[in-house]
């Protein structure tokens, strides 16, 4: 089997927005995987990969796009700045790719033995990944859309929206009552997918 130009296996990045365990809906489509893959602007080993795997969809693709390639500008393009469109720390100094899929990806560990425990992947880990980039154009829109492949976990990181797991809480203080930490971890939650500025977009 041919390997595909369109296929990229990042370096090290940070995943948020993670929902890989269970397919979700978003605003009505179709149930998805998801999840957005922050890549450092350092990265220029996996950005340049990104970026020659995304013209090799423009061409792969040129189907759709009526036989001839189109400008690249006249794209909607997976790979966006962090920094320009999201006013969050965790993509500061980022690019970021929003990737999905309706197959459920393989999660692995730094061995690559299965992951079964989802409390091990979380917003806030740090993984390699798998991403497979296509074309597409549906009701007037027309780019390169990011298909999630598979992840592998490197290292814990920091949970991201607040939400820290229970070693992070009772470790440094374990002589207080959990009763006093009940009501303000109930008032956290993770981040889920549902996020109306970023849009999954086939």
């Amino acid at each position: 089997m041919n390997k595909s130009n369109a296929k990229v296996i990042t370096g090290i990045v940070r995943l948020s927005y993670a929902n890989v365990w269970e397919p979700r809906s978003i605003n009505g489509s179709n149930p998805k995987y998801s999840v957005s893959i922050i890549i450092p602007k350092s990265d220029q080993d996996t950005l340049t990969r990104i970026n020659q795997a995304v013209d090799a969809a423009i061409t792969e693709g040129i189907g759709k796009f009526g036989g001839k390639i189109p400008p690249k500008e006249s794209l909607k393009l997976p790979l966006r700045d962090g920094d320009v469109e999201r006013d969050d720390e965790a993509y500061k100094n980022s690019y970021y790719i929003n990737a999905n899929s309706i197959t459920a990806p393989e999660v692995v560990d730094a061995h690559v033995q299965p992951i079964l425990e989802r409390s091990e992947i979380y917003s806030g880990v740090y993984a390699r990944v798998s991403i497979s980039f296509y074309a597409f154009n549906s009701n007037g829109n027309r780019g390169i859309a990011a298909g999630l492949g598979n992840i592998q976990k490197i290292k814990d990181g920091e949970h991201l929206g607040g939400h820290a797991s229970a070693t992070e809480d009772f470790k440094s203080d374990s002589s207080h009552s959990a009763v006093d930490n009940t009501a303000s971890s109930r008032s956290v939650n993770d981040r889920s997918v549902d996020d109306s500025s970023d849009s999954f977009l086939d």
